[in-house]
């Protein structure tokens, strides 16, 4: 009888787990919740990708020479170790969420200070078993934060990686984080070409800082369309928070990631949030919901002209990850607001993507 209970038990874990589980939204939040597990084991089947921006992941010392005060223990936001290890196993349990009955496979993240805090992550919370390797370097940032990735290296064999640094040629003073380019060999050989982003910022204004971001967008398209001289079939996917919506001029127009899928073209791209931008939300702001995560990818790679195909694109709204404000509207639960600590999870959700991986097309040579 024992036994039966059992096999009962796994059998409908097993079932509920294989389809759809919408979770309970807290209310007034005004998006259909989109936390799904599609799979039970993705195998060599299926690519997971997260992108997050996690907001602040910051150790508690003091670096010289970059803006980071705030987050030591006297700084104004009194960062403390009890905080950090609070932040590291918040980010943890969502990461882990993510993927479901298996790791997600490649992390792209923003708002990093170093390879500590990731090693941290990785080493000293429930990630510690998933075998997660590391892709870190410092960028030119004042405050010391930057793009950094973290995969699995037996689903995303790393080939090589890259930092390219962006030199406002108006602002020669001007610093900002770097773009990450990281090329790998998925598990059907497919080559996958990843840019994770995190552009400059709209603090001092939308339109004063406007050219930053439309130079990155610039050197971002620019790389794309090497890749693309190159094999007209990469694979290529672009994530980042962009600080613009998919329709904003540095999107839309100067890195030219199409809003809609019909007519693509063969070099074009196309920016898999867009059909999101006015129903759903990866950041909250004066109480109105925007996207500025996004996932754009090579027309190839959407259309499955290679040997991998874009299944579908979503943001990760855990329950968890979303509150109410003083005012009643609902935001992301955030670390802080201002100086005050609140001791959530970070100021923007998480995106996710999975890739299907076809076998029996001949491997495109890039």
């Amino acid at each position: 009888m024992c036994k039966n209970n059992l096999l009962f038990g796994f059998i409908l874990f097993y079932f509920l787990f294989s389809f759809k589980i919408t979770f309970a939204q807290p209310e007034n939040y005004p998006f259909q919740i989109s936390t799904t597990f599609n799979d039970s084991i993705r195998g060599d089947h299926t690519f997971r990708i997260v992108f997050w921006n996690v907001e602040n992941l910051f150790d508690t010392k003091d670096d010289p020479i970059t803006a980071d005060e705030a987050f030591t223990p006297d700084g104004e936001n009194h960062w403390t170790m009890f905080r950090f290890k609070e932040k590291i196993k918040n980010l943890s349990k969502t990461l882990l969420s993510t993927g479901g009955w298996e790791p997600t496979d490649f992390i792209g993240l923003c708002e990093i200070e170093n390879r500590e805090v990731l090693e941290a992550l990785v080493n000293f919370t429930p990630l510690k078993d998933k075998e997660y390797q590391i892709i870190h370097e410092d960028s030119n940032d004042p405050r010391g934060i930057d793009v950094a990735a973290m995969y699995r290296p037996q689903k995303f064999n790393l080939i090589n990686y890259e930092y390219i640094r962006l030199k406002f040629p108006f602002s020669p003073e001007g610093r900002t984080r770097d773009i990450l380019y990281a090329r790998g060999i998925l598990p059907n050989n497919d080559t996958l070409h990843i840019f994770v982003n995190h552009f400059p910022s709209r603090y001092g204004g939308q339109f004063e800082t406007d050219p930053k971001r439309q130079y990155a967008a610039k050197i971002l398209r620019e790389m794309a369309d090497s890749l693309m001289a190159i094999n007209s079939n990469a694979s290529i996917l672009v994530m980042g928070d962009f600080n613009d919506h998919p329709d904003d001029k540095s999107m839309k127009e100067v890195l030219g990631a199409k809003l809609t899928q019909q007519g693509l073209a063969k070099n074009d791209l196309y920016n898999l949030m867009a059909p999101m931008q006015y129903k759903f939300g990866t950041h909250s702001f004066e109480g109105k919901w925007g996207v500025l995560d996004q996932f754009i990818v090579s027309s190839a790679l959407f259309e499955g002209r290679g040997r991998s195909k874009i299944r579908e694109a979503k943001i990760y709204d855990a329950p968890w990850l979303i509150k109410l404000n003083a005012q009643g509207n609902t935001t992301s639960n955030r670390m802080y607001q201002g100086p005050q600590y609140l001791g959530g999870y970070a100021d923007h959700l998480p995106i996710l993507l999975d890739i299907d991986l076809k076998k029996n097309d001949p491997i495109k040579k890039d």
